[in-house]
């Protein structure tokens, strides 16, 4: 099982850089720079940026170098763990990053458990009860919360906590903490701000993973073994959560590799709606200012998040099916 796992850890790290290559290099296609995305927004607030004030810009930057040389200029900053500077921002990358990177992850570990601890007794449940009603209820929901986009559901959790209780629930913080000090009680307001979005990121996830459990179990159920055990008087209930829900985890653990980066790359809009303080709005503004450092890190920390998400898959896979392990013989 190690010699598995360090597979796929060195597969990750090549996987990494080469993202890192898609990355930057998608940045740079679009016509222009960050330098011309600055001079048409002076220019919309009626300043004009002169030849020699854009030449000085991008030779700050390095901008009027090739894409090779930016590239590996930043490849070496980050070995020494430093991402650039943020062009928009005038402020290294981290520092712009900084407490958004932590706050995105947090919401989407939290829809992540909370797409798992739905999906997974309501897929066992409808499959079970096949046909029955409860088996209904949770495809239409289900199919529902695939037709209903997230920043949708958002605007009308939104405008019900306004109508209903006259009370705005966006945000992870409460107004007098948004920006205090991290504490116990900031800790506490977090956490109490935290079901909303991540019920609201997950329930497209959730629903999806219902009709995958939902599916495996039922192929499963209908095998010859399930038959054999419950002709030698196993309990139902050990026969199908022992054997059967076992297996079908499978396709089940396997999608948590984009399952992560969908989260986060779905909370764009979601975020911008609820007023989430977390890189999806960051990164659109960086991308439509063509700041090249700080929308790559983030394309790159979307990307690496995706390679974890595999390698925690694989890893889960090696220890629910045991067959996967007889490839390390």
């Amino acid at each position: 099982m190690l010699a598995y796992i360090g597979r796929r850890a060195v597969l990750a790290i090549f996987t990494v850089w080469a993202i890192s290559v898609l990355a930057f290099a998608i940045i740079q296609l679009p016509p222009g720079d960050y330098v011309t995305s600055y001079i048409a927004q002076m220019a919309s607030m009626g300043s004009v940026v002169t030849d020699e004030e854009a030449q000085s810009l991008r030779i700050q930057y390095g901008l009027g170098q090739p894409i090779y040389v930016q590239y590996f200029k930043w490849v070496k900053l980050i070995a020494w763990g430093n991402f650039g500077m943020s062009m928009e921002w005038r402020r290294p990358v981290t520092e712009v990053i900084g407490e958004r990177l932590w706050l995105t992850i947090v919401v989407s570990v939290a829809a992540l458990i909370l797409t798992w601890a739905l999906a997974l007794p309501i897929g066992i449940y409808s499959a079970v009860r096949q046909y029955s009603v409860g088996d209904y209820l949770a495809t239409f929901v289900g199919f529902i919360g695939l037709a209903v986009p997230n920043f949708l559901l958002a605007l009308v959790i939104l405008y019900l906590g306004f109508v209903l209780f006259n009370a705005h629930i966006g945000g992870l913080f409460s107004p007098e903490l948004q920006d205090a000090p991290w504490s116990l009680a900031r800790v506490w307001d977090l956490l109490k701000h935290l079901p909303i979005p991540a019920l609201i990121l997950g329930l497209a996830g959730t629903a999806q993973q219902i009709r995958i459990m939902r599916a495996n179990l039922l192929d499963e159920l209908g095998k010859p073994y399930v038959v054999t055990a419950r002709s030698k008087g196993l309990a139902e209930a050990r026969v199908i959560v022992k054997y059967p829900v076992r297996v079908a985890l499978n396709p089940f653990a396997s999608t948590i590799g984009y399952t992560l980066p969908y989260i986060v790359s779905g909370s764009i809009i979601v975020s911008l709606v609820l007023g989430l303080p977390t890189v999806g709005p960051l990164l659109l503004k960086a991308l439509i200012a063509q700041d090249m450092f700080l929308a790559g890190t983030i394309v790159l920390l979307l990307g690496v998040m995706t390679v974890i998400g595999t390698l925690v898959s694989d890893i889960l896979l090696v220890w629910i099916d045991p067959r996967i392990r007889l490839e390390d013989t």
